[in-house]
């Protein structure tokens, strides 16, 4: 582990985010915080500042961090995890002092490329409910979108406004090697129906500038405090209603919900109303929420609340936690709901591999940002592949999330390769795998002193009239030493991103 008085010359390319040899548990001189080697010229500064601070001074920072961030109330919960009475735990996302820097160059064309997707994906999510064009050409195979268990039937030939339907996207995003061994950034996953994480990302920049508020001044890192404005501005945009303050609600599923803090959060900065279920009813076609003044109507559900549990009328009937008659409303376009019903089925991981050729198909480009090689176990040849080399294959189920329903082949015992194996042989179209790529690292102040942790990178793009985000997004880090998995539920933390301005 490297100490604070060493930082400055040991702060590498590799270790601030360029692209590194280090898979899960390797421990070679892919640590790549070596002697000798340079600190790339966008961490420069900040290294500078970094060597003159005393242990003792960040360590202090950190503890200051992490008590308001409890007082605060920012934590989420650990579905299925128990403290030592008994009950369900509610835990601080570790963060981390040490921001992620990246500089204007390579955020602009990563967010070239972050519009160039989202774009695409809601020309496809509007062509797989009205003239499956896609299908039909032959590009994704139908059975890959009718079967899927994301597509809704109900949304066929539903217009709704923009023609967008994911107004907020989280996209994953991973810095690896090229071919020819430079750093470049990847699409790991799309996040289209509830992303969620943006509170992070903005109650982390809040803690840096009151942590180090000098840092601000000798730095030019572009803001994000402007994010609920641009979210409250999309919404606004999708409403029906042609009032110019349009009623918008944040639909949460309630205090219970992991990412509750965010639901209450997002509808405080932009100053609407936090809803469950309970608050709204349907009356004549139009959603109105009760109020100590009575009835008011609602053009814009913001919805934290999966499809499933949206309206008790039109899909799971034993849902107590949205509103009946709400898909009746939607269906009149009397409502918008953002992002809208029936959008998972673009996000999908056995969609995720044909989003390049949805790039060309609807927009004749070629896509800026690349995949990460994908091999779909539906595929006989692909499934033989990914059978012969499980253990140095990432393989996940296609419906995943949080960490969960993946198997990590280099950090898995042959035994778990055998079983997960097992899975996968008795549903392969639930499966895709990846190469174990060496994900690039970032220095994390750990408990030893710093050292480099894997990280990624989720912008968050907002669609409305016109596609815009922040400059920046959430950094998660994986803490445990050669870990590859970010997720906060697996024990991950976060970091401020900062983008540099020219």
């Amino acid at each position: 582990m490297l100490k604070f008085d060493e930082m400055y010359e040991k702060l590498t390319s590799a270790g601030a985010g360029q692209s590194q040899s280090q898979s899960q548990g390797s421990q070679s001189q892919s640590q790549g915080l070596l002697p000798g080697e340079d600190v790339r010229a966008h961490y420069a500064a900040y290294a500078q500042w970094l060597s003159r601070q005393p242990p003792e001074v960040m360590r202090a920072r950190r503890e200051e961090a992490e008590m308001i961030f409890r007082r605060v109330g920012i934590t989420f919960a650990v579905y299925g995890a128990k403290d030592e009475d008994g009950s369900g735990t509610e835990r601080l996302i570790p963060f981390d002092l040490i921001p992620r820097i990246i500089p204007a160059h390579e955020w602009a064309s990563m967010e070239r490329g972050l519009v160039q997707r989202v774009t695409a994906l809601n020309r496809f999510i509007h062509d797989v409910y009205h003239d499956q064009d896609i299908i039909k050409a032959g590009v994704v195979p139908a059975e890959q979108i009718l079967n899927n268990a994301q597509f809704r039937p109900e949304m066929i030939g539903v217009d709704v406004p923009n023609d967008i339907y994911s107004h907020i996207s989280g996209i994953d995003i991973v810095r690896a090697p090229d071919a020819q061994g430079k750093g470049e950034y990847y699409v790991l996953e799309d996040n289209l129906r509830v992303p969620s994480g943006v509170s992070y990302m903005l109650e982390n920049r809040k803690m840096m500038m009151r942590l180090f508020p000098g840092l601000f001044s000798q730095n030019r890192v572009a803001p994000v405090a402007h994010y609920p404005d641009l979210l409250l501005e999309t919404l606004r945009a999708s409403s029906p209603a042609t009032t110019a303050e349009p009623t918008v609600v944040v639909l949460t599923p309630g205090m219970y919900n992991s990412a509750y803090f965010e639901h209450a959060f997002l509808a405080q900065q932009m100053g609407v109303e936090l809803v469950e279920g309970q608050d709204l009813f349907v009356k004549d076609n139009f959603v109105y929420m009760r109020t100590t003044r009575g009835p008011r109507r609602v053009d814009v559900i913001y919805r934290r609340v999966d499809d499933d549990f949206l309206d008790p009328q039109a899909f799971r009937p034993t849902s107590t936690l949205g509103c009946a008659g709400l898909m009746g409303a939607y269906r009149a376009g009397n409502v918008a709901i953002c992002n809208a019903v029936g959008t998972g089925v673009a996000d999908d991981k056995s969609i995720y591999p044909y989003v390049p050729k949805m790039i060309e198909f609807y927009l004749g480009e070629k896509p800026i940002l690349n995949n990460v090689p994908t091999y779909m176990c539906r595929n006989p040849d692909e499934l033989k592949y990914v059978m012969a080399n499980m253990k140095d294959l990432v393989v996940k189920e296609v419906h995943g999330a949080g960490g969960y329903g993946m198997l990590v082949g280099p950090a898995a015992t042959k035994a778990e390769v055998e079983e997960f194996g097992k899975a996968v042989l008795a549903n392969p179209s639930g499966y895709i795998a990846q190469p174990t790529l060496s994900l690039s690292s970032c220095p994390t102040f750990v408990e030893s002193g710093i050292a480099p942790r894997h990280i990624d990178l989720r912008p968050f793009v907002l669609s409305g009239k016109s596609v815009q985000m922040v400059p920046g997004g959430l950094t998660r880090v994986a803490l445990k030493e050669g870990s590859l998995v970010v997720n906060s539920s697996q024990g991950g933390g976060t970091k401020d991103t900062w983008i540099l301005e020219v």
